[in-house]
């Protein structure tokens, strides 16, 4: 390993990481969940073992320190400790690791298996309801006061470019798009992109490109977007800091990044009938995932549902700013055939 593990940890901190890190199942769970957040029952399937042999290895690694845990409704998750040189130095071990060793390589494939199933889920749903996706969002909120405070919020000023993530039928590229010299939506579903191609000409907006992408890994140039906004997609993902993360990297010195989502809630049937992976976000999540992704939150608004309904959720505006100062040049995109 070389000096990949020189720091400045004493003896008597390093020893309990090792301990409790070195054993064969935990080394494999470890290196998962350095590739994203997992439930027990998805460590289950990909490792092939029991959920009580599983849950113990789980509790043995929350209770040392290396992982948090979190109950969303009636699910559990895990991820990797953050924020202290312990879960630093697990980290470093971790990133060590082969990735093409063939105990770890055969994990990687399993975890990759499972999360295209729960894509095609997902793009399944989407594709079904396509059409009616504009009226089931306005189920949960007035579709009109959450565009105003999006708009409110974005301002006026002519921006040069801005991006919309899993844009759908183009609802949201209907109110930046105007302010921009170019536009962009990118969606995983071919259904959803066909909907909002036929938005677009109707609404005669034709300084918008769409394109099928993966909102994890997007192959455009870091820096690209003035204004990069996540509309109602991260309650569907199933590691939406990750999401947060690579928006963050195509915002613009002195850009801004935007999500729009439900606020935590405890509506436990639209796991079931809508295909939602969260059930909401904290105001603290957000932000610090904005943070993590080297943006500053520059405001946070509630939109609540009228009187006070329990059969309607509220929405959140997340509004993160990049602070590097900007300069003269284009943004990346330009240059984008």
């Amino acid at each position: 390993m070389g000096n990949l593990l020189v720091g400045d940890l004493p003896f008597a901190a390093v020893l309990p990481v090792l301990r409790t890190a070195g054993e064969e199942t935990r080394l494999r769970v470890l290196a998962l969940l350095g590739e994203g957040e997992l439930t027990v029952s998805d460590l289950t399937e990909i490792l092939g073992q029991s959920q009580p042999r599983i849950s113990r290895h789980l509790k043995v690694m929350v209770e040392a320190g290396l992982l948090l845990r979190y109950r969303e409704g009636s699910w559990v998750f895990y991820r990797l400790a953050e924020g202290t040189k312990e879960a630093a130095f697990l980290r470093r071990i971790i990133a060590s690791l082969d990735r093409n060793d063939p105990v770890i390589g055969a994990d990687r494939e399993r975890f990759a298996t499972v999360r295209k199933q729960r894509s095609a889920a997902a793009q399944a749903f989407f594709a079904k309801l396509a059409p009616q996706w504009d009226l089931m969002r306005s189920l949960h909120i007035p579709e009109h006061a959450v565009e105003a405070a999006i708009a409110e919020v974005i301002g006026e000023k002519e921006l040069r470019s801005v991006l919309d993530l899993g844009t759908g039928t183009g609802q949201i590229l209907k109110i930046v798009a105007p302010l921009a010299t170019r536009a962009m939506g990118v969606d995983a579903s071919h259904a959803m992109l066909s909907v909002a191609r036929a938005n677009m000409q109707a609404a005669g907006l034709m300084n918008v490109d769409l394109r099928q992408g993966d909102i994890y890994a997007l192959s455009l140039p870091r820096d690209a977007f003035d204004l990069v906004v996540i509309h109602q997609v991260l309650h569907y993902l199933d590691d939406p800091q990750r999401a947060v993360a690579e928006a963050a990297r195509l915002v613009a010195p002195s850009g801004r990044l935007l999500v729009v989502d439900f606020a935590a809630h405890q509506m436990e049937h639209l796991r079931e009938r809508s295909g939602h992976r969260r059930l909401g976000f904290t105001h603290e999540q957000i932000a610090g995932w904005m943070s993590a992704a080297g943006l500053e939150t520059a405001s946070v608004r509630d939109l609540a549902p009228p009187d006070g309904d329990p059969g309607k959720l509220t929405v959140t505006l997340w509004l993160g700013r990049d602070l590097r100062v900007v300069n003269d040049a284009p943004p990346a995109l330009m240059h984008v055939a």
